[in-house]
């Protein structure tokens, strides 16, 4: 594993001052001029620019530090920003302090999110990525195994490095990887045969080839290296490594590890108690106990039926609400007062408040504020590929149980249609058999074995707001056949049961459609 600080933010004059000083050593260093010089002049000219150039990126400046210290002041300082910026700039460690007393001290941890860093992030598991993307408030790309093919490259936990375990756990994901490339050969050709006038174009072949490892991938494991880029403010960065200190995966507290380091000299000021904690360390154990000390799990529904998406609670007077929320924006009575209003209006009277709200909306136009007043919670079965989109949605709230592969495993239909399905299922049954075995003695390790293709339960809370972002991205035919699949069913059950504020909700390529047929009808 390999974590690289990429970049982090400046100041706009720091970063003028570095351009003006390169501009100066090419003008200065311009061959015709340089040329004219003699030996001795030329040697005092370089040496003056490297002392320059020292005394230059021997600053303490070229931190983020100095803009969350600038921005602190602002409430305090009736100076005006870009004075307070200069000053932040000349003094560095009076700055660090303000940072320290103000974030620390006064508690003001919002000055913190003015300072942001990137990372690269390369060499982790596809099962640490469910962990490192699991923070909120910071932007993730990461390596698609929907467009690259992946290599036999895979992490070994350090947890079972010098056990028993290893050499079976190196074969069994060899062995996947194996089932991999051998689907990939077959779906690939199958592909471009089901697209055949398609395949004409060479501009759609890598999209084609897509769809291939799109399906193949479904047969390997979590323990799949990947990368990702990473980018993040100090507040949410410090929480991050706080966080992942004290993770039952030593993968994750490798991690965290090496994104302290990575900025621990450059912020010391904003970033700084990233050490694990006792409530960090011990509350998801103390939950558990309580659970299994409280609870008879007899007395739980566990139900063998496999539906895929429940919706488990939803406002009942969705379409009331959003209207409500509006009419409380523009009218000045309470809320209550808005409700009342809007429960006398008739069907079609609400239609047509909804037809405003609605025109001359385009595909990419978000929908008002109001429509987050709205709640859904869904709870979804899903693959370990679909919650690797899932996740991404991180505005929306998602609870996540482990891995249970009594819920079986999602098969793409591509694999089935090549008469491959036999073929996967034998290397999912051989999975879960050590899947099982590995548990007994590191529950913690074994969901490596897991493939994209296991299946957990989540609980998935969104307002309609999100909801149609979600749809927007998710219902649309460039996305991705199993998350789309989910997307569709989540979104059928909202429109049959709240059809006036569901009733754009829909894939981007279905929005001239949908917004036809509600404002015209």
């Amino acid at each position: 594993m390999r974590v690289l600080l990429a970049g982090f933010n400046l100041d706009i004059e720091t970063i003028k001052e570095l351009k003006s000083f390169v501009e100066r050593v090419a003008e200065r260093l311009d061959g015709e001029r340089f040329a004219t010089l003699g030996s001795v002049e030329q040697q005092q000219l370089i040496q003056q620019l490297q002392k320059e150039a020292l005394l230059l990126l021997n600053q303490d400046n070229l931190t983020p530090e100095t803009l969350s210290a600038a921005y602190a002041r602002i409430s305090r300082n009736p100076k005006p920003i870009n004075e307070l910026r200069q000053i932040a700039r000349q003094e560095v460690e009076r700055a660090r302090k303000s940072n320290q007393n103000i974030i620390f001290g006064l508690g003001h941890s919002s000055v913190a999110e003015h300072a942001t860093f990137n990372f690269d992030i390369l060499g982790v598991s596809r099962y640490a990525v469910e962990t490192i993307e699991h923070f909120r408030l910071a932007s993730y790309t990461e390596k698609s195994q929907r467009y690259i093919l992946f290599k036999n490259d895979f992490v070994i936990p350090q947890e079972i490095k010098n056990t028993k375990w290893k050499k079976n756990y190196i074969n069994l994901i060899k062995e996947q990887n194996a089932v991999y490339q051998k689907l990939y050969d077959v779906l690939n050709p199958y592909f471009f045969e089901l697209y055949q006038e398609s395949a004409k174009e060479k501009a759609n072949h890598r999209r084609i080839e897509g769809l291939a490892k799109e399906d193949a991938r479904y047969a390997i494991s979590l323990a799949t290296q990947t990368q990702l880029g990473m980018t993040v403010n100090a507040r949410t960065l410090e929480n991050m490594i706080a966080k992942c200190n004290c993770h039952r995966l030593h993968e994750i507290r490798e991690y965290g590890n090496k994104l302290y380091d990575a900025i621990k000299n450059l912020a010391p000021s904003i970033v700084k108690y990233t050490s694990s904690t006792e409530y960090l360390e011990e509350k998801s154990q103390k939950i558990c106990d309580f659970i299994t000390e409280t609870f008879n799990y007899d007395v739980f529904n566990k139900s063998d039926d496999k539906i895929d998406v429940i919706l488990a609670d939803a406002d009942e007077d969705a379409d009331d609400r959003v209207l409500a929320a509006v009419l409380f924006k523009y009218y000045g009575g309470d809320f209550k007062d808005a409700i009342r209003h809007i429960k006398k209006m008739s069907i079609a009277e609400q239609k047509q408040f909804y037809q405003i709200i609605y025109n001359s909306m385009n595909p990419w136009d978000s929908i008002l504020r109001e429509f987050e007043f709205v709640d859904f919670t869904f709870e979804l079965i899903i693959s370990a590929s679909n919650y690797g989109q899932l996740k991404r949605h991180r505005m929306a709230n998602i609870s996540a149980q482990y891995y249970d592969i009594t819920l079986g495993v999602t098969i793409p239909d591509s694999i089935i249609n090549i008469g491959m399905k036999q073929l996967f299922m034998d290397i999912m049954e051989k999975t879960n058999s050590f899947y099982l075995r590995m548990r007994e003695e590191h529950p913690t390790i074994a969901p490596y074995v897991l493939t994209n293709a296991h299946r957990r339960r989540i609980l998935f809370k969104i307002n309609l707001r999100e909801l149609y972002h979600f749809s927007r991205l998710r219902e649309d035919s460039h996305a991705q056949w199993d998350i789309r699949n989910t997307a569709k069913q989540m979104c059928d059950i909202i429109k049959s049961r709240f059809p006036l504020c569901a009733a754009l909700l829909g894939g981007k390529d279905q929005f001239i459609h949908l917004y036809s047929k509600f404002l015209n009808n």
